[in-house]
């Protein structure tokens, strides 16, 4: 049983990912575009949200810092902390992200990283406080991981807040229910940006069907958009 998806995302009109390439177009702070991303994550109501190291290289915190004793390292699954109010989970296959404690903007933070991970990576995550989820063949898993967060950590319902090729994992492998976009009235125009779904050379044109489920006016042009998705 793996938890209801939603891919929860902004942008201009164009599709581009990255704010400071579209967000001069709006006349608008790239934070103040943000705060209102935000009010719509607040509103969806889950239980986690997930993303990968691209993202979580924008607050991750620490330095490399493990233990002088790894003591006994717990492979596939540790659990820090049962029952939190909200899980951060970062997609980190080579565990490059280190930290300063056990949460993120208030969420007690999940690491799902790949099988060759040191031990002492291992180690330094759970003498911070830190739950991981370790790959157990050549590449992460993601259906695997989603039925981990379900049985071991109770996620019901999971924001997806990644980056392009993130994104698009979940999406070629048929795990997101649905779409938030937040549309804002720009163009970035910038040649080469990243786009908010990357699905590699094949993509997402003969996979991925949409259904508008909802759609709202709100301030200083902005529209919010909901799709519910099927896959062929």
């Amino acid at each position: 049983m793996k938890p209801h998806i939603i891919c929860h995302m902004m942008g201009p009109i164009d599709g581009q990912l990255l704010v400071d390439d579209w967000s001069p177009s709006t006349g608008r702070s790239s934070d103040d575009l943000v705060a209102e991303y935000d009010k719509v994550h607040e509103a969806l109501d889950c239980d986690a949200w997930i993303s990968g190291r691209a993202v979580g290289e924008e607050f991750a915190d620490g330095q490399p810092h493990p233990p002088s004793d790894l003591g006994g390292v717990v492979r596939p699954v540790h659990v820090a902390r049962e029952g939190a109010d909200e899980y951060a989970i970062l997609i980190d296959q080579h565990g490059k992200l280190h930290w300063k404690g056990p949460e993120t903007y208030g969420a007690a933070l999940i690491m799902v990283l790949g099988r060759d991970v040191s031990d002492a990576h291992l180690a330094e995550l759970a003498n911070d406080g830190i739950s991981y989820i370790v790959a157990q063949g050549d590449g992460i898993d993601l259906k695997q991981v989603l039925e981990v967060l379900t049985s071991h950590f109770g996620i019901k319902r999971l924001l997806l807040e990644g980056g392009a090729h993130t994104n698009g994992m979940f999406l070629k492998a048929g795990l997101v229910d649905e779409i938030s976009l937040v549309l804002f009235p720009a163009i970035g125009g910038r040649s080469g940006s990243a786009s908010l779904f990357d699905a590699g050379p094949d993509g997402l044109a003969d996979t991925v069907r949409l259904e508008l489920t909802a759609n709202e006016m709100r301030r200083n042009g902005v529209v919010y958009l909901r799709y519910a998705v099927t896959y062929r």
